[in-house]
């Protein structure tokens, strides 16, 4: 197991397989972070959690196997449902995927992100990015 710390001082229990999902995380594993807590100081407990869950899914879609059609349905399902968030949720999601380095979270987020300010108005995108500082 690995211990995560957020911004906010809370602590995760993480299988090391679904930490190693974040290539910032597995880097700071292979420099023998392991034993100590693994700080993410731009990352808060709301997202960490997220992100764990984003992480963990993906790591048993992967063992189960994805050229099974099922598994890959069960995915794209997840993934949408996981989209379902408040716009400052997903852009600080987008930042969480791009701080861990998380390229399939980031490429999701990202797509999404784009999607919605695609939509929107300057004035709208400003007030959603006032609330991320």
């Amino acid at each position: 197991m690995i211990t995560l710390k957020s911004s906010d001082n809370e602590i995760f229990e993480v299988e090391k397989v679904v930490a190693i999902e974040s290539q910032k995380i597995k880097q700071m594993i292979e420099d023998d972070w392991t034993k100590t807590t693994i700080p993410l100081s731009d990352i808060p407990s709301k997202i960490l959690v997220k992100v764990i869950e984003y992480c963990k899914k993906h790591v048993e879609s992967s063992k189960a196997g994805v050229a099974n059609k099922d598994v890959e349905d069960d995915l794209k399902s997840f993934d949408a449902h996981f989209l379902k968030v408040h716009d400052t949720t997903l852009f600080h999601l987008v930042f969480a995927a791009n701080y861990l380095n998380i390229k399939s979270l980031l490429d999701l987020t990202l797509k999404q992100a784009a999607e919605i300010l695609r939509r929107r108005r300057l004035e709208e995108f400003r007030e959603i990015y006032e609330h991320l500082e």
